[in-house]
């Protein structure tokens, strides 16, 4: 069984059907018992950072999702949910995250990513982006290097340990889109919005606890 985390943000309904695409059983909810008795964890999220880590706060869910991922199990975060992650994020000033992960988000109107014309490009990044995979990872499988996925977003992760880097994008700035640690598995992206490569990440995933 695989736990979708239900904190009041995030597509919670398209990830699961995402899942269910898959034939794998993924259940929405923010029962702390569910979550940390379930084989895998999933934490999505849309939205603003602060209001994020305010309703995981609210929910009583903060403590649930750093001993699920202390446990081992698969751990998936997608879009803010891999941001959380990390310790903070500088959105309106400086926010603290879940500190699972060391080092900071960070926006894009920062860099002010150009196209190759010079042109700035819009923000947020929306819309399909290739991802360059750094080296083997098992939730690529099946999935050649430069596909393209889903992103919407304004902020991107700068992880310390750069070995956690999974994979990266470039939208006039090359950034990570993906962190791999141990049991963590996250991305800016969304694979239950990139059709056949991301319900593949979907279903790799899955095998992970089966």
């Amino acid at each position: 069984m695989i736990a979708i985390i239900d904190y009041g943000m995030g597509n919670l309904r398209s990830v699961q059907k995402g899942f269910e695409a898959v034939d794998a059983d993924a259940i929405i909810t923010s029962d702390p018992k569910k979550i940390l008795s379930a084989q895998s964890v999933v934490l999505p999220g849309v939205g603003a950072f602060k209001a994020c880590m305010d309703n995981l706060e609210r929910f009583g869910l903060v403590e649930t999702v750093k001993k699920s991922v202390e446990s081992g199990k698969p751990f998936l975060g997608i879009c803010l949910g891999l941001q959380l992650l990390f310790n903070q994020a500088e959105e309106f000033g400086s926010v603290s995250g879940l500190g699972i992960l060391k080092g900071k988000v960070v926006g894009f109107k920062d860099s002010q990513p150009q196209s190759d014309s010079g042109d700035l490009l819009k923000i947020p990044h929306m819309g399909w982006n290739n991802v360059k995979v750094k080296s083997s990872y098992p939730l690529f499988n099946s999935i050649p290097d430069n596909s393209y996925f889903y992103f919407v977003h304004s902020y991107y992760v700068v992880p310390e340990n750069k070995d956690n880097i999974a994979t990266t994008t470039n939208y006039g700035v090359d950034f990570v889109s993906g962190i791999h640690h141990e049991n963590i598995h996250a991305f800016q992206f969304h694979p239950e919005k990139s059709q056949q490569f991301g319900l593949t990440i979907l279903k790799n995933f899955s095998k992970l606890s089966s």
